[in-house]
């Protein structure tokens, strides 16, 4: 399932490959993006993900295979009307110290040919209004990050690309960032980012993609990627006086299923395979009074990134 079967395609990569002398680092990759769709590109340093994010925008031409946005061709004469309507945030931001927070978006405004008047309006969304006429060299690496984001604001973009978006941002600064991306989404932009930073984008991705040495491994929503493997869930257990012999004998009677017991003191934790859960679910909660409190753990974005192995 590609999630995009309800909503018009925006961006379609589509057998693109891209080789840098011996290297392969995009490897006949295939996705597509939906309208309005948050979507989350994943992997290891050197998967790829920085090089597709070129090829997306026009920076690099691959080898092989195409990518049209918006249906039309990446690269193409008739692009440029598109490529306006595209936002994009680098891995790594660079600005001139000497400018103020309001001279560095009209700089950029220039560029694109939006009114300076939009400056404004996208400081005051990234949080940095209060800060315009501060030059950049007192920013700190989270205002510069945030300086980044609003230059790729400017002019209302239908489509954003953003590369590790939240470099530098603290705690607030990300909470603050993926609420903005939420407005945004409710008004309609379509958003890719790239993140190495998995616990804080699995809950907040529509869906995403997972890189490995060039190619796309699996494409989906987090939980259709954690039904895709084999990894096991966890069941966290505190237990009531008592509840041991019959905790015992529950995941004896799994244990052909697969499910493994570990106790310590009042506490355990049951690991068993995917397919076991409602059954395991069914056994513990017989122990009724005897279990104080469940918590089942799914494998979380980076154990599907680390251990993936498809079924």
């Amino acid at each position: 399932m590609d999630g995009t079967t309800a909503m018009s395609t925006v961006i379609d990569v589509a057998g693109v490959s891209r080789r840098y002398g011996e290297v392969l680092a995009v490897d006949d990759v295939s996705l597509q993006v939906g309208s309005g769709e948050l979507f989350g590109l994943i992997g290891h340093n050197g998967a790829g993900k920085s090089t597709l994010f070129r090829a997306m925008l026009g920076l690099e031409r691959p080898d092989a295979g195409q990518v049209r946005i918006e249906g039309e061709v990446v690269g193409s004469s008739t692009f440029r009307a598109v490529r306006r309507r595209i936002g994009y945030l680098p891995e790594n931001v660079a600005f001139h110290d000497n400018l103020n927070g309001r001279e560095t978006l009209a700089f950029y405004a220039a560029l694109k040919g939006v009114p300076e008047a939009d400056c404004a309006r996208v400081l005051e969304r990234v949080g940095l209004a209060a800060a315009a006429e501060r030059r950049v060299r007192g920013y700190s690496k989270g205002m510069r990050q945030r300086l980044g984001f609003a230059q790729a604001l400017l002019g209302h973009p239908a489509l954003l690309f953003l590369d590790e978006p939240t470099n530098g941002l603290d705690p607030q600064g990300i909470r603050d960032f993926y609420a903005t991306l939420g407005t945004l989404q409710d008004e309609g932009v379509t958003i890719v980012l790239t993140s190495h930073i998995l616990a804080e984008i699995q809950e907040r991705v529509g869906r995403l993609a997972i890189m490995k040495s060039g190619r796309v491994h699996a494409v989906g929503t987090v939980q259709d990627l954690r039904e895709a493997t084999t990894l096991p869930l966890w069941f966290e257990l505190r237990l009531a006086a008592g509840a041991h012999d019959p905790l015992h004998a529950a995941a004896a009677a799994l244990a052909s299923d697969g499910c493994e017991l570990r106790m310590e003191g009042n506490r355990a934790w049951l690991r068993c395979p995917r397919p076991v859960k409602m059954r395991a679910l069914a056994a513990l909660a017989a122990l009724g009074a005897l279990l104080q409190d469940l918590q089942v753990r799914e494998p979380s974005l980076e154990d599907i990134l680390l251990g993936q192995k498809t079924a």
